[in-house]
């Protein structure tokens, strides 16, 4: 676990550096510089961008970090990369085509309930590419066993960047139409710049020589634009159903919720930069025992950083909200049911890891088949119903089944499941501190009572954790550091 724990903190630090601006972006820049509608409109780019991308990227990101260590020799492995490069241009050509002819009829059919959105197709797909490209780029470093640099772009970069265009925004130096354009160009320059990183690395030599295993890894590619798109779907197909339901300026009070929950989810999105491929060769070499180990460790880890996060939001949401605009306070239950989510992701360690980079991924990408089908019906049916919350509790339900599938499927084939009887411990222990803590504050200013109150739960819940010795890498890093003190 050196390396995981190495890599992970250095991206759990930067990944949270990034979501500390982009906070500050999302919970007051964003608010009171930009307008309810245009922030709602902001939060649909990119939601819609975020469901195109495995299909644009054409599974290429999860497909060199599975085949990679396989091709040893230098001319296949050239090869293997130049296949990489070029593949998603097999779906990006025909869309562009079909873009280019169905323009019309694409921005009719998504501004029925928000026309402002109906100008906006083209900037959906330009951002869809070059998340596509940055994810294939960044996968690029990480088969190099080199994470950092690439998480602080997906991270920090483009929200530093946000900063300064909506403080330029909010002295009238550019417009929100303009605004739009130029965040559209922060995240091309962000694909460019991780693309030149990954070639520092390992510059491409074009090679069309024959590919071993062509078959497999087209097929696997393939195969995992539907995995990959039923994660996005699930993640991302609410806000863009919302528009269809709801006022835009709803999905700017359901996007600021969901942030707020999705800060829970920042410890595994570091720790799974370096899981992915260290699974994928405990996988190819067979090493089942120290994959074991790896599932094992990864959850509880995971639990317990996440299980901290997740007390802190919701005992503090509260309060939260009293220093947003208080129409954002209608979609509280909101944050509620996606962090629930969210820490039920983290559980499973990873899972998703073990899945997509073993033999058994086909059959999960049928379940996932059915669950995105299973996600947009509830959509369609509690959105009408109870809006905001009918949209949180639709996908909190869709991640709950999908999860608790992907968890069923590895023990079954496996035979390995990654709960401890720590893992009730530490459960057992966040209900109780939630119980503890939820009903009631400090009597002073919503900033000082979200200070104080965090400090008390966090030094409760450490000391909880390293005295019943709850995770061993926890315990050992804890006391390193007190060590050096």
């Amino acid at each position: 676990m050196g390396i995981v724990i190495k890599q992970s903190i250095t991206n759990t630090i930067t990944t949270y550096l990034g979501f500390g601006i982009g906070a500050i972006n999302t919970l007051f820049l964003y608010t009171r510089f930009l307008s309810d509608e245009y922030y709602g409109l902001v939060a649909f780019i990119l939601s819609a961008a975020n469901v195109m991308m495995p299909l644009l990227a054409c599974g290429v990101h999860n497909s060199l970090v599975k085949f990679y260590s396989k091709y040893k020799g230098t001319n296949s492995l050239n090869s293997f990369l130049t296949l990489m490069l070029f593949l998603p241009m097999l779906i990006i050509i025909p869309l562009t085509g079909v873009g280019v002819l169905a323009n019309d009829c694409i921005g009719e059919l998504i501004s029925k309930e928000n026309p402002i959105v109906k100008d906006y197709v083209w900037h959906i797909f330009i951002v869809s590419i070059a998340f596509a490209y940055f994810e294939v780029f960044y996968a690029w470093a990480k088969v190099h066993m080199k994470t950092v640099f690439g998480n602080f772009m997906k991270e920090v970069f483009h929200r530093i960047a946000v900063s300064f265009l909506l403080i330029i925004l909010h002295y009238n130096w550019i417009s929100a139409d303009e605004f739009i354009l130029y965040l559209i160009g922060v995240y091309v320059v962000r694909m460019i710049i991780m693309k030149l990183y990954a070639y520092s690395l390992r510059f491409p030599k074009i090679s069309f020589d024959k590919i071993e295993d062509l078959n497999s890894i087209l097929k696997y590619s393939f195969l995992i634009i539907i995995a990959g798109s039923i994660a996005t779907v699930i993640l991302d197909i609410d806000k863009v159903m919302l528009n269809q339901y709801v006022q835009i300026e709803e999905v700017a009070y359901y996007s600021v919720a969901v942030f707020i929950a999705t800060v829970i989810a920042v410890p595994q999105r570091a720790m799974h930069q370096i899981m992915s491929p260290l699974t994928a060769q405990f996988l190819s070499s067979k090493k089942k025992a120290d994959l074991k180990d790896l599932y094992t460790r990864s959850s509880i880890n995971l639990f317990v950083v996440s299980g901290l996060i997740f007390l802190l939001i919701l005992l503090n949401v509260s309060q939260l909200y009293l220093l947003i605009a208080p129409e954002y306070s209608s979609a509280i239950w909101v944050v509620f049911l996606i962090s629930l989510a969210k820490l039920y992701d983290n559980l499973l360690g990873n899972n998703n890891a073990i899945l997509f980079n073993s033999d058994y991924y086909r059959v999960v990408l049928y379940f996932g088949v059915l669950l995105t089908v299973f996600t947009v019906v509830l959509n369609a049916i509690l959105i009408p119903k109870y809006g905001l919350n009918g949209s949180a509790l639709a996908t909190f339900l869709a991640i709950a089944i999908y999860n608790t599938i992907k968890l069923l499927f590895v023990h079954k084939k496996f035979k390995m499941q990654p709960f401890t009887g720590n893992t009730l411990k530490v459960a057992l222990l966040i209900v109780f501190l939630f119980g503890c803590f939820y009903f009631w504050d400090f009597s002073f200013g919503p900033i000082i009572n979200i200070v104080l109150k965090s400090a008390l739960v966090s030094a409760v819940y450490v000391i909880l954790v390293v005295k019943f010795n709850l995770s061993d890498d926890i315990n050992s890093i804890v006391n390193k550091y007190l060590g050096k003190l």
